[in-house]
């Protein structure tokens, strides 16, 4: 192996360009772990920083794609072999350092993680950093002793990757779903757990500092008036998790729904989370929090050479669930 196909991104003269590329493996990363890229994943994410429609990356050129799953290539690290089935999810991949959209993938032996027992390679891509952030909120939650028995926990977002992963999980886990969307599709969000339906374009959110307690919890990737609704609508000691802002980045709430009803409001960062956190969370997606849903939630598997045909309808919003990216299958 001289070369191999990598997607690069470019800052050229203030204009973001992307493109496949042939590099060679001191053209790549920075680690003591080469890996076999068998899968990747298309993300948001990633269609932001491929088409420059987000300020994802923090340096250019870089190899976009912010997870990865194969086989070690060669190693440095003692604690992996070559051949060994790994996976690589967040920690910076295509936004601080060249990531996952290329055949190989050289990364730090402290940001794998091996394959667990009870997932494929394509499974580990399939649930990615979309499911992983989703399985983090759960258990964050749990740690802070959220329960079935608390209430229905709302989903926003619910049609989207980490959306859809958290339908599917918490309905797994035994709790009720309630999820809101802006775009419909009831019958696909029933399929994957949701018992529940709100259309957020015509959600009452009220003005009232506190309103009628609703939910026992939430997964919330939108932000904005949404978050601050939920705030207003969780019930006593349930937990919020923010993982997103689609609808926006500010948040006007007041101090009543947590010194009145001890609501709890937990930050979601899957790229940084600690090392033990991150094993138990992987390994709960390989057994309880694995989506039983998976094969609905991935609605396409698509070809390398395929993929940057898809990077505009995620910024359009018309991508459903998960897209998994074949490199080396």
């Amino acid at each position: 192996m001289e070369t191999f196909k990598a997607f690069r991104v470019h800052n050229e003269d203030g204009k973001i360009n992307s493109r496949f590329e042939q590099m060679s493996i001191d053209q790549i990363g920075t680690g003591n772990v080469v890996i076999k890229a068998a899968y990747s994943n298309i993300n948001y994410k990633d269609a932001l920083a491929a088409t420059g429609a987000g300020r994802i990356m923090k340096r250019f050129p870089l190899v976009a794609g912010i997870d990865t799953a194969g086989y070690v290539y060669s190693s440095e690290d003692s604690r992996f072999k070559e051949g060994d089935p790994v996976l690589v999810v967040g920690r910076g991949l295509g936004e601080e350092y060249d990531g996952g959209f290329s055949e190989f993938v050289k990364v730090e032996g402290d940001w794998i993680i091996p394959l667990p027992e009870g997932l494929t390679l394509h499974d580990a891509m399939a649930i990615g950093t979309a499911g992983f952030t989703a399985a983090l909120a759960i258990q964050r939650m749990e740690d802070n002793y959220q329960t079935p028995e608390k209430g229905t926990i709302l989903v926003t977002g619910a049609t989207g990757g980490v959306g859809g992963m958290a339908t599917s999980m918490l309905s797994g886990a035994g709790y009720d779903v309630a999820a809101l969307t802006i775009d419909g599709k009831e019958e696909y969000l029933k399929s994957i757990g949701a018992k529940e339906i709100l259309d957020a374009n015509t959600l009452e959110m009220g003005e009232r500092p506190l309103e009628k307690g609703l939910w026992g919890g939430a997964i919330d990737a939108v932000g904005g008036k949404t978050l601050a609704w939920i705030t207003r609508t969780v019930k006593n000691y349930g937990n919020i998790a923010s993982i997103g802002l689609a609808g926006g980045h500010d948040l006007v709430t007041t101090v009543m729904p947590f010194i009145l009803r001890g609501v709890n409001l937990l930050g979601i960062n899957s790229t940084y989370c600690a090392d033990e956190l991150r094993k138990k969370v992987w390994s709960r997606l390989a057994t309880d929090l694995k989506p039983a849903a998976m094969n609905i939630i991935v609605s396409r598997t698509v070809g390398f050479d395929d993929m940057p045909d898809l990077f505009s309808d995620f910024i359009d919003g018309k991508i459903t669930g998960r897209t998994v990216v074949e490199i080396n299958p």
